[in-house]
């Protein structure tokens, strides 16, 4: 199989390194702990790509949260966003009357959190905020507000820090582009 991201994967090119990653989700941190408070908080990462952002996002707060996971599979292109998505994992634990932050990887075209937060908002959170490492919003199908962004990219194909391809390339420790022959 030639696959152009494959071939292309020796082309990275370097667009944030740790120190810079850590830094911002620090300032992210910094950001949440002063909203929130000791307001009854539920921090929910989307698995699998934003693992990394969320460990190190609920390691740097000093407030104490209450911690869930969900996994949505979007079907569609390898490298573009579809509109078609289910739960493969749900929260386990009750958002009623709570205070609820999404913490994702990447945001473009819109349709996985559009989803997601729509499902979540029908369980009597009190508020429902994002937060996301990676804010694409020239790509926006469907309007997401981003309320925590950690950076934002106007184009590229990224890996590295929980991102993936082809499940490959999660566990760099920086963020990478990969040129993409589409």
């Amino acid at each position: 199989m030639d696959d152009p991201i494959l071939r292309n994967a020796a082309r990275m090119r370097l667009v944030y390194d740790e120190e810079t990653i850590a830094r911002r989700v620090r300032e992210l941190a910094a950001e949440i702990d002063a909203l929130y408070g000791d307001e009854p908080l539920v921090i929910i990462c989307v698995l699998k790509g934003a693992f990394m952002f969320f460990s190190d996002l609920v390691k740097n707060l000093t407030i104490s949260p209450e911690l869930d996971f969900v996994r949505l599979a979007s079907y569609g292109h390898k490298t573009a966003g579809s509109s078609n998505v289910a739960f493969t994992k749900d929260v386990e634990i009750s958002l009623q009357g709570k205070h609820v932050l999404v913490v994702e990887d990447i945001v473009d075209s819109g349709h996985t959190m559009d989803f997601l937060l729509r499902q979540l908002g029908t369980r009597g959170a009190r508020s429902l905020r994002l937060a996301v490492l990676l804010d694409k919003q020239e790509r926006r199908q469907v309007p997401v507000l981003a309320h925590f962004v950690g950076f934002a990219l106007h184009a590229g194909f990224i890996v590295g820090y929980g991102l993936d391809y082809a499940e490959r390339f999660r566990a760099l420790p920086a963020l990478y582009e990969i040129p993409c022959e589409e």
